[in-house]
């Protein structure tokens, strides 16, 4: 018998937040770069490198997901 909290395995927990709690904290992070531009009155370019650079590692997260699924190292 495994261990179940509302019903669901711990692996089932895990997957949900890995799945639903970084997307949603990855939209957070864009929200807040959005934020920090505007209130800084960036302008388009300067919009455009706070994007490039704070959302660099957010694509670097996506991206090793993407490698590992393409290795087959899920």
């Amino acid at each position: 018998m495994e261990n179940t909290v509302f019903g669901l395995t711990e692996q089932q927990i895990t997957e949900f937040g890995l799945t639903w709690g970084i997307g949603g904290f990855i939209l957070l992070m864009l929200f807040i770069i959005y934020s920090v531009a505007r209130e800084s009155r960036a302008g388009r370019f300067g919009t455009f490198v706070l994007f490039f650079v704070l959302a660099f590692g957010i694509f670097g997260f996506l991206l090793k997901h993407v490698i590992q699924w393409w290795l087959g190292l899920d």
